[in-house]
């Protein structure tokens, strides 16, 4: 039976309440039919459990959970403070037992427990990033960007634009509580924004919003400490580019064989092929997406098919890929969605 899926894309609210978007997709026509909007303030970032069964959102207020319906709709659970400013990214640890979320306003870690039943419980912890980066506009102060845990679940890796770091914390799964062990020093002015594993776990990418690049790492657990060493540097651009341009995206394909990431400013989508030996990354192509900072993508587990969401032109733009030839090729014109933060795509037969 062929694949079907489902897309959930979280938005700006400031023309409606409706901030999540869940769409019907269509692959062989490369559409996405909307069918349902949900009632939710300035979604700027979801996520889906591991379990596959929640979604999580930021929202004005905190952070919201929903569960997933039996027809693939969304069920609110309940809503939950994170006793700061509001937060631009979330994810949970491996178990899903608690929740994690990044504050680029206030530079503020907030870790909550998770139930069950997928409700959000209390606050575990709470931890303030401290320092100056080197440019006084933008990094006066810490901006906390992405926190995601190693594959082995033992630390939480917080990536900081403001100060050039990604910050390395033990987690302790009984009380859910951090404590600082180490720090990745990335270079000064490059803005790390995201960081991923592969699904072993022995590779860590670090995408730099500033200087448009990826760093590979290697990582391992030696004794109760984590050890990441730099591999790599390579830009997410072409030799020739646009002069101001932003690395946004970053996305493993399902195979774990490629890393496809985008850049606003340059509008462009970038393929990577892992090398699993050394986890070196070889650029297959950088193309344009056809339209206006492209803030997020999704990746379809078939690798020939992709997404784009292009916050400031207000679309998403929808590509067949062709790995062989090293092109993407636009299927249909644009679809309107207004300031699109993140588009997340779910598999059922």
């Amino acid at each position: 039976m062929a694949k079907k899926y489902i897309a959930y894309v979280s938005t700006y609210t400031r023309s409606n309440d409706k901030g999540i978007r869940i769409y019907d997709v269509d692959i062989n026509n490369g559409r996405l039919v909307e069918r349902e909007e949900i009632a939710i303030k300035n979604s700027s970032y979801l996520t889906i459990s591991h379990n596959q069964k929640y979604i999580y959102s930021i929202t004005d207020f905190g952070v919201e959970a929903f569960r997933i319906t039996e027809d693939l709709g969304l069920e609110m659970i309940n809503m939950a403070s994170i006793n700061g400013m509001r937060g631009c990214y979330i994810s949970t640890d491996y178990t899903d037992r608690y929740m994690f979320v990044a504050g680029y306003h206030d530079g503020k870690i907030t870790v909550l427990s998770l139930n069950e039943d997928g409700s959000i419980g209390t606050i575990t912890d709470e931890v303030f990033h401290q320092g100056m980066g080197s440019i006084s506009e933008r990094t006066s102060r810490p901006h906390v960007r992405c926190v995601k845990m190693t594959r082995d679940n033992k630390y939480l890796c917080a990536t900081d634009s403001g100060i050039d770091h990604v910050k390395i914390y033990k987690f302790d799964q009984n009380t859910g509580t951090l404590k600082l062990i180490d720090a990745l020093r990335s270079e000064q002015e490059s803005g790390p924004k995201y960081i991923k594993f592969t699904k072993d776990g022995k590779f860590a990418y670090v995408i730099h919003e500033m200087n448009n690049s990826i760093v590979a790492y290697s990582y391992k657990d030696n004794s109760g400490k984590p050890e990441f060493e730099k591999i790599q540097k390579i830009s997410t651009l072409n030799d020739y580019h646009s002069a101001d341009s932003a690395a946004c995206a970053m996305k493993f394909s399902k195979d774990g064989k490629f890393i496809f990431c985008s850049n606003a400013g340059d509008n462009s989508v970038g393929v990577f092929e892992i090398n699993h030996d050394n986890g070196e990354l070889k650029k297959r192509f950088v193309l344009p997406i056809s339209g206006d900072y492209p803030k997020d993508i999704a990746v379809f587990p078939d690798n020939k098919h992709l997404i784009s969401l292009n916050h400031q032109s207000g679309t998403m733009t929808f590509f067949n890929v062709d790995l062989e030839k090293n092109i993407i090729v636009m299927n249909g014109p644009e679809m309107k969605v207004k300031e699109g933060n993140t588009i997340t795509l779910l598999e059922f037969e």
